[in-house]
């Protein structure tokens, strides 16, 4: 049997809630109920005045008592805006770099992960609004400065975040040739994460490739996550081969 663990990916809303309430310590209890080892995150506001100036990836983090790396996508002289990825778990940041942007700049943040025998490369991100950005965006994640870089044979592959397409979106076609929807191989019926009052649309998303197994999915659906953001964190359990 190999090794266990739970990853997240979760849409923060630069910590405003559904109630327009300010609060980074909420969403790291709604983290929290989500017992995940590793967490992904998109919104991450890191010195910004409508946010109160603070390091949000890293308050956060202080919270659950992990470490934290983050990739502004938006920077504006000192404001920062991006992606981020926590854990307790030892880590080494690969890359973070931009992806090709016709509206809100969009980036990506490589990290590793060593597991036991296995290194496991994580990939995040958040996706642009426009289909044939995402398509853009897309082709880049899958070219050799990403996913097509040359690994390790030990290396795992998991994908995640707010990708804003849905199943029968081209982004996420081409995604799923190469590697395997978590959702899909969980073998239940797969939930939607937006908005997450009245969840009707599933656009964030956990890819994996070979040597993992997906053991379950959910969609943390708790009254709390329901006001924390616009978003539902989404979850799986996965076992390392």
């Amino acid at each position: 049997m190999g090794t266990r663990l739970r990853i997240a990916t979760y849409n923060v809303h630069s910590c405003f809630g559904t109630d327009r309430r300010l609060d980074p310590g909420r969403i790291a209890e709604v983290i929290a109920e989500c017992e995940a080892d590793i967490v992904a995150l998109q919104e991450v506001d890191v010195a910004r005045a409508r946010s109160g100036g603070i390091d949000q990836a890293q308050t956060i983090a202080n919270h659950l008592r992990m470490v934290s790396h983050f990739h502004p996508a938006l920077h504006l002289e000192e404001e920062r805006y991006g992606d981020a990825l926590l854990t307790a778990l030892p880590t080494r940041l690969v890359k973070a770099a931009g992806l090709p942007s016709r509206g809100e700049p969009r980036g990506a943040l490589w990290v590793e992960v060593p597991v036991g025998e296995v290194k496991l490369q994580i990939f995040v991100t958040h996706l642009g609004l426009f289909g044939a950005e995402r398509v853009r965006q897309t082709e880049a994640l899958m070219g050799p400065g990403w996913l097509g870089a040359d690994m390790a044979e030990t290396s795992r592959t998991i994908f995640v975040g707010d990708l804003n397409a849905i199943s029968r979106s081209t982004s996420y076609r081409m995604l799923a040739r190469r590697l395997t929807d978590a959702q899909i191989a969980s073998g239940g019926k797969p939930r939607a994460t937006f908005p997450s009052r009245l969840p009707l649309l599933r656009i964030d998303h956990i890819f994996v490739g070979a040597g993992i197994r997906v053991r379950k999915t959910f969609v943390h659906n708790s009254p709390l996550a329901r006001r924390a953001s616009d978003h539902l964190p989404l979850c799986a359990d996965l076992e390392i081969e």
